[in-house]
């Protein structure tokens, strides 16, 4: 925050003239990519909207499909997604061009520039051709009449000053670059995750402005307003897939379910909008490539000598409430087929990564993967908000994170009050 406001202050100094100069030069920057020769394909607008999951963020809940209206906590406060289909409240009369343009530039037909919770510094990357097909496709779309809602966002981070000196900051155009030194596969990957399928628009490790290192940055960091943190990509011990089969990957990319590992929470969103629609080749792609990122241990606090009481009172807790499910040792159940029903807690990294975050998340609100083709009825598990109170939370967590092997930190009470209190705030 201060970074921006120092920026700000500067412009403010020097006068109207220099705020007026940065908005030109953020609103008029250069761009040399012709236009796309290839045949348009609306099945290839189709895929490439499922891929990058463009209905998840852009349908409210209960509205109608692409017409936005859907709510984004900020840490900045709350962002509304636009309207995608052809209606006048939406995309209708927007040229390809106009298009391009909102996705390479971040910039709205009119001139504006688009809040960053447009992940432009992930569809900045997407090559022409691929952002003519999507186009061609969204036009295609029934139009739903749906006027656009304003956002509602503290002075001064919805003005187009404050938007146009991020940009100065974290943001820098360009389609995405093949890397000579890999192959094919692993380029694709690539264009992937960093591009249309935004990974790091959740698994980016954000300062204070909600910069990151860029469209590979997949340290980490906690998802504001969700209550759910997005673990490090680089780090096995949290949600690194460096170590995994790439056939597990790929299966568990496109099932959301595999050996006991679940998309949960935020992740299975994805996996059922996004990578479940994958085909085989780019299921190939994408596993390929995270499994070679590099691996880099995540920042964890010291873990402090557990409270004897709290820990006690979470064993309690444990037997009477998931033992049945999850074993007396965390070892999981398994169904009749033989294939691990309930997941073992005994070594889940869900339990032992550096924040709490997700397992209290996970404890409240229950545990739902998401229903594929692949999996099509998975095991759920129920909320326990109603049931437990913040202390009997806290003793669970804390029990889970230092029983089994495990030596993670424990949870107080705090805790989870705050992470209640930064969820309900949005």
């Amino acid at each position: 925050m201060k970074r921006l406001l120092t920026v700000l202050v500067v412009l403010a100094l020097l006068g109207t003239g220099a705020a007026f100069a940065l908005l030109a030069w953020q609103r008029h920057l250069p761009d040399a990519t012709p236009p796309s020769t290839a045949p348009v394909s609306l099945q290839r607008g189709a895929y490439l909207a499922a891929v990058g999951n463009c209905a998840g963020c852009h349908t409210a809940r209960g509205g109608e499909r692409l017409a936005g209206g859907r709510p984004i906590p900020t840490p900045f406060g709350t962002v509304f997604s636009s309207n995608l289909t052809p209606d006048a409240t939406g995309l209708a009369g927007w040229s390809a061009e106009d298009f391009w343009h909102a996705l390479h530039l971040g910039q709205s037909r009119d001139g504006r520039l688009l809040l960053p919770a447009h992940p432009v510094t992930n569809t900045t990357l997407v090559t022409r051709e691929d952002a003519d097909a999507l186009h061609a496709w969204l036009q295609a779309q029934p139009a739903v009449n749906a006027p656009r809602r304003a956002h509602e966002l503290r002075w001064p981070y919805g003005s187009q000053l404050a938007i146009a000196a991020w940009r100065a900051l974290f943001f820098s155009p360009g389609t995405y670059q093949p890397d000579p030194a890999r192959d094919v596969t692993w380029n694709r990957g690539a264009y992937l995750s960093q591009g249309l399928a935004h990974c790091s628009a959740c698994h980016a490790s954000r300062n204070t402005l909600g910069g990151d290192a860029g469209a590979a940055d997949f340290r980490g960091g906690l998802l504001a307003g969700l209550g759910w943190v997005a673990p490090s990509l680089h780090d096995p011990a949290e949600a690194g897939v460096q170590r995994w089969p790439d056939a597990t990957l790929q299966r568990w990319l496109r099932d959301g379910h595999v050996d006991g590992h679940a998309a949960l929470g935020p992740m299975g969103e994805v996996v059922l909008g996004s990578t479940a629609h994958l085909d085989d080749a780019d299921l190939a792609a994408m596993s390929t490539y995270l499994r070679a990122l590099p691996e880099q241990a995540a920042a964890r606090p010291e873990a402090a000598e557990p409270d004897p009481r709290r820990v006690e009172r979470g064993a309690k807790l444990y037997a009477e409430h998931c033992a049945s499910c999850h074993g007396a040792d965390g070892e999981g159940r398994r169904d009749e087929s033989g294939a691990l029903a309930y997941p073992a807690l005994a070594g889940s990294r869900l339990v032992t990564q550096g924040s709490p975050a997700n397992l209290i998340r996970l404890i409240e609100r229950g545990g739902y993967a998401p229903a594929t083709p692949g999996h099509p009825r998975p095991y759920g598990m129920p909320p326990f908000a109603g049931v437990l109170g913040a202390d009997d939370l806290a003793a669970l967590a804390s029990h889970l994170r230092q029983s089994f092997g495990h030596r993670a930190g424990e949870v107080d009470t705090v805790q989870v009050l705050r992470l209640r209190a930064a969820a309900a705030a949005h």
